[in-house]
């Protein structure tokens, strides 16, 4: 029952009536939930910087701005401050066979949209940077917009003007239409620009154009990075008719359990580039039921030579709707309190202080070129005490990571990301490539494809039918050509970047050494990445062994320097995931999603294990599997950040950018 699981504040839940507790428990089984490490994980606070979730110095004031005539929102009709014209959005939204109810009940068509907002501002002399944020698909007539105001309470409090952005006219039963939003919120930005430039609004040159963020919730996430391309076009790719000419300060955008795909101008994914990207999600979203934010994160690039960064976390037992203070926690409206299983859910104030945390944060870097909040998003356990107490798997790459190996570039296994790069498995049973999928489609029509390949790695230090005989562990080794950490300045102070998983598969124990010679080195392994393989009673003897291991890195002497990799996150196999009450509902081939966590490994760790160890001519990347008898890894994106070396294949700092 629900007081049986402690809650995300560290409190029980509250006691059910004896009668319903009956009710439930016939209708759903034993809560399944992976055990929290939260205890050791988040038991640390490293970061020097101040909480930014506190509250700042500003007093905070609020207005509403929009048509002055809306039919609905007595918000937007009888208190707006500010009036602004609409938009004629037609050629990007189509209400289809609901126009004449829609248009019926709001009192407007797609060719007059208005352009509504309620705005949370500081009082001050400004400029200041501004916010918009904007809701996904709800009930339309749930008005969805109220429910940020506690981070418009807080962030204008902290210097940064609000506002939450209405677009409940376009929400309901209609697809295809996450292009408008992020239009809508450029047109939101005409408005902005308007206001600044007017001496009689009372934000006559408050708000800093240079320096904007836009942050979007489920269907608005996708939009966010609409918004940034559009805003570097000339042209709408769909119709070219219809001319942009934005070309605003956006530094960073936010999405927040968002959906990718609905929108594929000419086909693809929309390319995004050269901005900074935050997204979060949380496992027991039963709407959005898989992190397809991970996919414009895996395609964001950054090739122009500024300074950028891309974080992702995934947050254990957040749902979708509880981000927002309207939308609560039944995720697909009231009557799915009867089908999703609440009883594991973080409550909503914990789910939304983690919010406000890391966006307070991603804003003070990202807006304010405060990099004292950098390490929290490298590696979570920096801010642990300041975080409800959960799970977290958090993602993390700067724009001058320069990757070794990324497995994308073919089908050679034994080739890296740059030329020279070679790869090597030593005594593996598992050595493949194969591309990473999410537990769920976003749409039936949408790839359930993460964008991403990685290297599944698959070992058993045991030896077939001998007992306590264990074999030399197996490796994975990345081999550098001579003279690439040097012409990319790597240094001391550099640090060594990578992506990893461990799953909960063991390949079967090698061969004994007169049988295994001649036996390719992957004989073992599954034709499925992700099955289990064989196994034996040693490994069930495993079967809770953690999975660690080494990593070395080795120089043109041979000289080696050695860290544990669980000293730089923890190392986690996928966490359970029931969204739905009956287990037999859940329609998922996984009931768990393969998120990789980010490790970040200073090179002085190296050179401080062996004083002698000469980074200048690092050689070797080495992956030791010691320290558990078996298992098996996912590892992707392995390079190199923190170099004194100018990227060579990206313009020079403060190039002309060109549209995309």
């Amino acid at each position: 029952m629900i007081g049986a699981e402690r809650q995300a504040r560290g409190g029980a839940g509250p006691a059910l009536p004896l009668c319903l507790a009956a009710t439930l428990s016939a209708c759903a089984g034993a809560l399944e939930l992976t055990p929290s490490d939260h205890a050791t994980v988040l038991s640390g606070l490293s970061l020097e910087a101040p909480h930014p979730a506190r509250p700042g110095s500003y007093e905070v004031a609020r207005l509403f701005y929009g048509s002055g005539t809306d039919e609905n929102r007595p918000e937007y009709r009888d208190s707006v401050t500010i009036t602004t014209d609409p938009v004629d959005a037609s050629k990007l939204v189509d209400l289809g066979d609901a126009a004449d109810s829609r248009n019926g009940y709001w009192g407007f068509t797609p060719e007059a949209f208005p352009i509504n907002g309620r705005v949370w501002y500081p009082e001050g002399e400004g400029p200041f940077p501004l916010v918009l944020i904007v809701h996904g698909n709800h009930d339309m007539k749930d008005f969805s917009d109220p429910g940020y105001g506690y981070l418009g309470e807080l962030l204008a409090s902290r210097g940064y003007i609000f506002v939450s952005v209405d677009m409940n006219f376009i929400n309901g039963g209609i697809r295809g239409e996450n292009d408008g939003r992020g239009w809508l919120l450029l047109k939101h930005l005409d408005a902005w620009d308007e206001f600044n430039a007017d001496e009689d609004n009372p934000f006559f040159g408050k708000a800093d154009l240079d320096r904007v963020a836009l942050i979007g919730h489920s269907r608005g996430g996708e939009a966010v990075g609409h918004a940034a391309t559009f805003n570097r076009l000339t042209r709408y790719p769909d119709d070219a008719s219809v001319s942009f000419d934005f070309g605003y300060g956006i530094r960073s955008i936010i999405a927040i359990a968002p959906v990718d795909g609905q929108y594929l101008p000419t086909g693809r994914l929309v390319p995004v580039e050269n901005i900074n990207y935050m997204v979060f999600h949380g496992s027991h979203d039963g709407d959005v039921t898989s992190f397809h934010g991970l996919r414009l994160y895996n395609r964001l690039d950054f090739n122009d030579g500024e300074e950028y960064f891309k974080t992702a976390i995934y947050m254990y037992r957040a749902n979708h709707g509880q981000w927002n203070t309207v939308w609560g926690n039944k995720d697909f409206g009231p009557r799915s309190a009867r089908m999703l299983d609440l009883r594991g859910l973080i409550d909503g104030e914990g789910q939304r202080e983690f919010g406000a945390i890391y966006i307070s944060a991603f804003l003070e870097t990202t807006l304010r070129d405060d990099d004292s909040y950098l390490p929290m998003f490298r590696d979570h356990r920096a801010i642990g005490a300041w975080l409800p107490e959960t799970m977290y798997i958090t993602r993390f790459e700067s724009s001058d990571f320069r990757p070794l190996a990324t497995f994308e570039e073919d089908v050679d296994v034994t080739t890296g990301t740059v030329p020279g790069v070679t790869l090597v498995g030593d005594s593996l049973g598992t050595w493949r490539e194969n591309l990473l999928d999410l537990r769920s489609r976003n749409r039936p029509t949408t790839s359930n494809s993460q964008e991403s390949n990685a290297v599944w790695l698959g070992w058993n230090n045991r030896v077939e039918g001998a007992a306590d005989s264990v074999a030399p562990p197996a490796a994975y080794r990345v081999s550098l050509p001579a003279g690439l950490v040097t012409e990319w300045g790597v240094t001391s102070s550099s640090r060594l970047d990578l992506l990893l998983a461990a799953l909960d598969q063991k390949p079967g124990p090698r061969k004994p050494a007169d049988e295994a010679e001649g036996q390719d080195e992957s004989e073992n392994a599954s034709s499925d990445p992700r099955s289990s393989g064989s196994r034996d009673e040693d490994d069930a003897e495993d079967e809770d062994e953690p999975t660690d291991l080494s990593v070395e890195i080795v120089d043109a002497g041979g000289r080696t320097g050695r860290v544990t990799l669980s000293a730089y996150g923890p190392v986690r196999k996928p966490l359970e995931i029931v969204v739905r009450r009956r287990n037999d509902a859940e329609s998922f081939d996984n009931q768990w999603e393969l998120v990789l966590q980010s490790f970040s490994i200073p090179l002085a760790d190296f050179t401080s294990d062996n004083g002698a160890l000469d980074v200048s001519s690092l050689r070797e990347i080495r992956f030791v599997f010691d320290r558990a008898a078996a298992g098996t890894v996912v590892l992707d994106d392995v390079g190199f950040s923190g170099l004194s070396a100018a990227r060579s294949e990206t313009p020079p700092q403060g190039a002309a950018r060109q549209p995309l």
